[in-house]
């Protein structure tokens, strides 16, 4: 479908299964962040966990997939393989696109340690398999610098979820077993607290104030479109200034 008619079938597949893919990655991190084995006991066998923990990341991994492939097969914004892998080298809103590729490495690097878990050893994979945890908010930033949905009241409530799962998460780790490790606690924590509040701080001024498709990087050429399609759905549905991509 062309873009002066209305957005593609890829667009909304790109939209669609970005979303998913953070929310299911969102998951994920909790569940490794709070152990529930731990914090549950015996309600909660090791092994229900790991299998929860394996499936949700897996199907994140999927979902990243279809995300990329989407994305890049979408003739809208000149997206290429190498600039959904190698971070900052695109055109196309270059910065928030680059902690895309970069959050796509670190999760491609996670599984396939996972995979290789037995010749890598326990500790090499535990050391690399933190890097999940680095994912997680560089997604969100990603999908919140992208995204075209992003003032959309159904959008900033899972942005939001997605935010209070992990702080929660954060929280029961941090309290259960108190007072041990008290510094790697509280750095958590604290870690977790100021990336929040450097969120509630930005969006304000940068994806939910005005300009912000310009002010992100969008080509010009994207911003301005043709006068017969300045009344169609493609030329006003990413808001203030052309077509975006969520998450």
């Amino acid at each position: 479908m062309n873009s002066t008619v209305g957005p593609s079938a890829y667009w909304y597949l790109t939209r669609s299964s970005g979303i998913v893919a953070l929310v299911l990655l969102t998951v994920s991190v909790a569940v490794g962040v709070l152990d529930v084995a731990r914090v549950g006991g015996r309600r909660w066998p090791r092994f229900v966990v790991d299998g929860v923990h394996r499936t949700v990341s897996l199907l994140a991994v999927v979902f990243l997939g279809v995300h990329i492939l989407t994305a890049v097969l979408d003739s809208f914004a000149p997206i290429s393989v190498i600039n959904a892998f190698v971070p900052f080298t695109g055109t196309y809103r270059p910065l928030w696109l680059g902690f895309g590729a970069l959050a796509t490495d670190l999760l491609v690097a996670v599984t396939l340690t996972s995979i290789g878990r037995r010749r890598l050893g326990h500790r090499a994979w535990r050391m690399t398999h933190w890097l999940a945890y680095a994912c997680w908010p560089i997604a969100l930033v990603h999908g919140l610098g992208t995204g075209s949905d992003v003032t959309q009241a159904w959008l900033e409530w899972i942005n939001a979820g997605c935010v209070l799962v992990v702080l929660g998460a954060v929280a029961a780790r941090a309290i259960v077993g108190w007072p041990e490790h008290v510094r790697l606690r509280l750095t958590a924590l604290g870690a977790a607290v100021a990336f929040a509040a450097a969120l509630v701080l930005w969006l304000p001024a940068g994806p939910l104030g005005a300009h912000w498709a310009r002010r992100a990087g969008t080509p010009a050429s994207l911003l301005s479109p043709s006068p017969s399609a300045s009344t169609t759905p493609a030329a006003v549905i990413g808001g203030s200034g052309g077509r975006g991509r969520s998450a």
